[in-house]
């Protein structure tokens, strides 16, 4: 192997296509994240009556400043 050879390195694809779904796909675990943190109690909840996810993400909601109580 000749020295050209070993730094040679790939082209980074960076087409509108790939863009695109790497900031839906961000887009929507930010979204999922914010809305486990913040938004899940009570008549939202999607786990009903249960407080898991809530006492889970308790101590983040108040870094947030999302109230809690």
């Amino acid at each position: 192997m000749t020295s050209t050879e070993a730094t040679k390195s790939r082209a980074v694809d960076l087409s509108a296509t790939k863009a695109v779904l790497w900031l839906t796909l961000t887009a929507f675990l930010a979204l999922l994240a914010l809305y486990f943190v913040g938004m899940d109690q009570g008549a939202t909840s999607v786990f009903g009556n249960n407080t898991y996810v809530h006492e889970f993400v308790h101590d983040a909601r108040h870094l947030l400043g999302f109230p809690c109580h």
